[in-house]
């Protein structure tokens, strides 16, 4: 999957959701989680954050599970995608 392609579609996430992304590659430990987090505050209900990372973001996964989010990781080659939306079941 390139870059600029959508994770959406390899995911439950609504495949018409309106997306942003945010690239943690770089970033070191706590500002992944931070950075992500505080995106998500500022993001709508029907807009999917999709995180690209370098690994599975092990501790985001309870913090979006206290908010209330879904979310699906996605391991590829080079890079790891998770895609992060308002769950509204």
């Amino acid at each position: 999957m390139s870059e600029s392609a959508s994770p959406l579609g390899e995911t439950a996430a609504p495949s018409d959701a309106p997306t942003e992304t945010i690239d943690v590659r770089t970033m070191g430990p706590p500002k992944p989680l931070v950075e992500t987090l505080e995106r998500l505050e500022s993001l709508d209900d029907d807009t999917a954050l999709i995180q690209y990372n370098d690994r599975a973001p092990q501790h985001l996964y309870p913090k979006l599970d206290d908010r209330g989010y879904a979310y699906e990781t996605v391991e590829e080659s080079d890079r790891t995608v998770t895609v992060i939306w308002a769950d509204d079941a």
